[in-house]
């Protein structure tokens, strides 16, 4: 495979608001390929957060590249153990 760079829209964005209590709301998209797909949302769903949309920006790119948006509104921690656990189903590189 090749690296893509982030700016080719390439880069997952995830964001937390407090909610209080140790609650937050997570909101963002992460983008992968189309066999990281099913992977991705049972794991988002698993850790209860809500897949919001899928789709993609082209019609022909080699390999397919989908955009899947998410949201929750949970104990803050379990959300970023479950959007972690959701990153580890790509290839996402990990520095």
């Amino acid at each position: 495979g090749m690296t893509v760079p982030i700016a080719m829209g390439s880069a997952n964005a995830i964001n937390f608001q407090p909610t209080g209590a140790g609650k937050a709301a997570v909101t963002g998209d992460f983008v992968i390929t189309g066999d990281e797909v099913n992977p991705m949302i049972k794991t988002l769903r698993a850790n209860g957060i809500e897949v919001t949309a899928i789709h993609s920006h082209m019609l022909t790119e080699q390999p397919r590249v989908f955009f899947v948006h998410f949201w929750a509104n949970d104990d803050a921690l379990k959300l970023a153990k479950g959007l972690r656990a959701a990153l580890d189903k790509t290839a996402v590189a990990k520095n």
